[in-house]
This record gives structure tokens, C-alpha cells and sequence, in this order.
């Protein structure tokens, strides 16, 4: 049973949210809760894997339109979700982000409307406007700090706004919300009949507390007439991004034959990561434990943050259906949140995110990422109190 609570040092190792916590926050040395990787290591099993790799010492080009690396995503989605995909539908992509970049000149036009859910992932702004579409931004009901989505607005805004693109997180980047059935299948009903085709990320789709239920937009392939992406990766849930693989499951031939040809003719990626896709195949095919034991700490984590977060005046913590990210409301009358990053930074010596990153709807928040050991939790916590000034 692995250790969730050991402490690893990892520092020296190029980690942008370690060595590099300077570049956000201007200072270093701050104890970071800041950029979506975590602070554990990789199964045991995972990591002879690729140990036995690193041995033999040959690195060659490699394929990943196999098998062995397709088949492990399908058996993931059976048995992980009861989600029946198809080999044929899953294509390489070194990310996520690159996954959706490469998506929207194919599915969509220049100056194209493409909406989504704010607050939202950061990185959704610039990859949408940076590729000459529209971001319309369409805001989340915050009730006490629970979001939910208007379906009257929506379709309203779908009308109105004669949008191309979907963009969905799910489950949901920064506010942790995993979406139900019936939401799902409103959203879909909404995009099938309005012809918008749907691109969903679902890189925080494995970490869910107890009792909730992520289910894939492959779900709804049909109901969309194949209009449909997912974008996903194993490197969120197993700690890998630096072994850069990820995945796409692209339904629709015509798109996933237009994404292929993307992928190897215009940007010249046909070869995989060996070692990323090598993690992949043995933490699809065989690290389900591990998970279910990192969302039990997960799950208790976010309890003693709750309790924690919530006894300090000015603070509301609820936790998420979803994720290690934290997204904690500060009282913008007591902590106006330049003056609070200010506290934080300069006093406790504590970087976390900002809320307004992702937004403006989220400018009274902070996104703290707790995937990481107790002791580095509790220290944060700590930290907070003595940038605010609470005992």
C-alpha cells in the first residue's frame, strides 16, 4: 500500500511548482500549492516498469497506434466507468491542451464562437483566442459557493451567440463540480440541437470522492451523432506529466482522420514517449488499487481542510465532488484579494492560486492544490493563519 503521507523532496528537479515558484509569485522559496501535479510517486510497480526500460538504455522512435496502448484506455473506461468505447477511437497526443488545439481549426472556422463554463481552466482562455476563435464565456450559478448551470440562460446564450464549440471540463477545473446524467444530457440535447460539437476535458476524471460518479461524454456518442471529443490522460491521476502522454477518443472518422493528419503531417509528432506510454499501459492495466487508495487520502485531506479552512473568520471551503484542487471563497470585504496574495506571499511565505486566474467569476476564490502529503497541508494551513493574522 503506498504512503500518500511520505515526504519527498522536490526540489532540484526542474519542478515548475517548486524550483520555479518565483516566476508566478515573484519570491522564492515559498511553499507552493499552486500549479495541478502532486507530490506523489508513481506505484511501485509503475516505476519497475520503467526502470527495467531505463536499464536496457535503447530510446527509439515508437508507435503508439498499437494494441497494447489503445486497448488500455478501452479496458480504463469499461472498468473504471462501465463506459463501452472502441479501440479505432483513440488517437496519441503528447496533451491535453494540444489535443484542443489541434481540434478547433478542424471542427471550426476562424472567428468561430467557442463557449464554455467560467470560472474555467486558464489555459482554455489563451488556446481559444490564441487560434482565432471567440471565447464566450458562459458563468456557472454560485449559490453558497455550490455551482450549478442555468439550462434557461444556456439555451438562451446558444441562440443568441450562434456558437460553433462546446469546450466542457468535466469534471470541473477549478470548482471541482462533476457533472450528473441528468446535466449531461440536458448539455448534449443543447449541442445536438443547435449542431455544436462538444470537446470535453476529463483529465481530473479518476480522482472523485466517495459516492460520486464520473460519467464520459462517449456516453452520449449517439444522442450527438458522433459530434463529440474527449480529451483526456493518466497524467493528472498517477503524477506523469513530465513523461508527456496523453490521449484523445475522437469518434467521428472524418474528424479523427483530420486530427491524425494534424498530429503526424503538420506538426510532425508520430512518435510517442516510450516511457510515458509504457506508465500508461501498466497504471490503465493494472493500478486501480493505488487510485482507490489515493482518493481515500484525497477524500480525507479535503475533510481536514474543511475543518480547518472553514474555522478561520472570512474563509468557506466546500468540498469538492472532484479533484485534489481545493477552491476556497475568501470574504472579498475582509481579504481583498491583491491584499490577501500580498498576506500570503509576504508573511505566511505560502504561494496558492489566485481565483481571478480562471476568471473574473472567480476573483473572491483561491484554488489551493492540496495532492500532496498531510504534513505539507497542515503547514499550509498554518501559513494561512499567520498571513491573515488569525491563531
Amino acid at each position: 500500500m503506498t504512503d500518500f503521507n511520505e515526504i519527498i523532496d522536490r526540489t532540484g528537479t526542474f519542478s515548475t511548482q517548486w524550483d520555479y515558484v518565483q516566476d508566478r509569485f515573484g519570491v522564492a522559496g515559498l511553499l507552493p500549492f499552486t500549479i495541478s501535479d502532486t507530490d506523489f510517486k508513481l506505484p511501485a510497480e509503475t516505476i519497475t516498469v520503467l526502470e527495467k526500460a531505463v536499464h536496457k538504455g535503447v530510446f527509439g522512435y515508437t508507435r503508439w497506434n498499437h494494441h497494447a496502448f489503445k486497448s488500455s484506455v478501452t479496458h480504463w473506461f469499461q472498468t473504471r466507468f462501465k463506459a463501452a468505447t472502441q479501440e479505432d477511437w483513440v488517437v496519441y497526443s503528447p496533451s491535453v491542451i494540444y489535443s484542443l488545439s489541434a481540434l478547433l481549426p478542424i471542427v471550426s472556422s476562424p472567428q468561430d464562437k467557442v463557449m464554455t463554463f467560467t470560472p474555467c481552466y486558464d489555459a482554455f482562455f489563451a488556446t481559444i483566442r490564441d487560434n482565432d476563435r471567440e471565447l464566450v464565456e458562459f458563468p456557472l450559478t454560485d449559490t453558497n459557493h455550490r455551482y450549478t448551470i442555468d439550462f434557461e440562460k444556456l439555451e438562451k446564450a446558444f441562440q443568441s451567440e450562434r456558437i460553433t464549440i462546446f469546450l466542457l471540463c468535466s469534471p470541473h477545473n477549478p470548482t471541482g463540480r462533476v457533472w450528473t446524467q441528468a446535466e449531461l444530457t440536458k448539455l448534449t440535447a443543447l449541442c445536438a440541437e443547435y449542431q455544436v460539437f462538444l470537446i470535453s476535458d476529463e483529465i481530473h476524471m479518476d480522482i472523485v470522492r466517495a459516492g460520486q460518479k464520473h460519467i464520459p461524454i462517449t456516453e452520449f456518442c449517439e444522442e450527438m451523432h458522433a459530434n463529440i471529443a474527449l480529451l483526456s490522460s493518466s497524467s493528472k491521476t498517477f503524477n506523469t506529466p513530465a513523461l508527456i502522454c496523453s490521449y484523445a477518443l475522437i469518434p467521428d472518422e472524418t474528424v479523427r482522420d483530420a486530427f491524425l493528419q494534424t498530429l503526424k503531417q503538420k506538426n510532425g509528432l508520430s512518435s510517442i514517449s516510450y516511457l510515458g506510454m509504457l506508465a500508461q499501459i501498466d497504471c490503465y492495466q493494472n493500478q486501480a488499487a493505488w487510485l482507490d487508495d489515493l482518493c481515500k487520502h484525497m477524500d480525507q485531506e479535503m475533510l481536514y481542510l474543511k475543518q480547518e479552512i472553514n474555522a478561520l473568520d472570512g474563509f468557506s471551503f466546500i468540498i469538492p465532488e472532484a479533484s485534489y484542487l481545493a477552491w476556497i471563497h475568501a470574504d472579498p470585504q475582509l481579504y481583498p484579494m491583491t491584499s490577501l496574495q500580498e498576506q500570503l506571499i509576504n508573511i505566511g511565505k505560502v504561494a496558492i492560486m489566485r481565483g481571478d486566474t480562471y476568471g473574473a467569476d472567480g476573483a473572491a476564490y483561491l484554488r489551493m492544490n492540496i495532492g500532496t502529503n498531510h504534513a505539507k497541508i497542515a503547514d499550509g494551513i498554518a501559513r494561512i493563519r499567520q498571513a491573515i493574522g488569525s491563531n
